[in-house]
């Protein structure tokens, strides 16, 4: 067996830095530190202390999850917890984002994770959810794989091309700025996935469109959707840092329609 030494917590730092394509000299100055102090920390040659780490990591913007690590490396106790999203100190954040994806109906909306597993959904969702593939829908379901695989969503999606070339230049950005491998796997993944559709590389809008459409095959129906995300302003939870809220909304009037008619149709709506 092999063993993998663990990195300094100043290559960390610097890979971090470049990263986010700063010089030593802009950290230096965004994080008021000299940037002597700052070469001599990527190079291992001064130890950082708690505070500087917890600085740096704030400049360069780090996930939470990461800034445990950095801490870790350095010789240091996380300070940041991941609790479980059914624990009692997280009631708060359950129930506020239950009264989102609620109020949101009769449009669809979602909660997933960092590495886009579905958390929780209403039951607007459904409608994306309906024809694909059992074993797409076994937990834990990961919304892009859905999304675009043949097996799933895809065959329903009109403009799958330029759906698909925004996913996956989201998820790209996305990988990029977290440098999370899972992410990277998942990009390869689904970039790798057919479709017989042009995708370019450069959002460009069509006629009327002031954002990337959704346009969804709903039997007779073409659904047209844009989405937004919400995230937590303020986390210090891990858990509640990496959750989202894709929310869905009728691009026309047509698909507004329609969804307040189904809505009404569904037991309780």
């Amino acid at each position: 067996m092999t063993t993998v030494e663990p990195r300094p917590v100043g290559a960390l730092l610097r890979q971090w830095r470049e990263r986010r394509r700063l010089s030593q000299l802009q950290l230096s100055l965004d994080a008021d530190i000299s940037s002597r102090h700052l070469s001599f920390v990527e190079t291992g040659r001064s130890k950082p202390t708690r505070e500087m780490i917890l600085r740096l990591s704030e400049q360069l913007d780090v996930p939470l999850r990461e800034r445990n690590g950095l801490l870790l490396a350095g010789g240091y106790a996380p300070v940041y917890p991941a609790s479980s999203l059914d624990a009692p100190e997280l009631d708060a954040v359950r129930t506020a984002l239950r009264q989102v994806l609620a109020g949101h109906e009769p449009n669809p909306a979602l909660v997933v994770d960092r590495h886009w597993n579905l958390v929780d959904g209403n039951a607007g969702v459904q409608l994306f959810l309906d024809g694909a593939a059992p074993d797409l829908l076994a937990p834990p379901v990961n919304v892009l794989r859905l999304s675009l695989h043949p097996e799933g969503a895809a065959p329903n999606i009109v403009n799958l091309g330029e759906w698909r070339a925004h996913v996956l230049g989201r998820l790209r950005r996305q990988a990029a700025a977290t440098g999370d491998p899972v992410l990277h796997d998942l990009h390869a993944e689904l970039r790798d996935y057919p479709c017989d559709q042009p995708e370019s590389e450069v959002d460009v809008p069509g006629a009327g469109d002031v954002v990337v459409p959704l346009r969804f095959r709903r039997g007779d129906e073409v659904l047209s959707f844009f989405s937004t995300t919400t995230v937590f302003g303020t986390p210090l939870d891990i858990t509640v840092a990496e959750l989202a809220i894709e929310s869905f909304f009728p691009a026309d009037q047509s698909t507004k329609d329609y969804l307040q008619a189904t809505g009404r149709a569904r037991p309780g709506a």
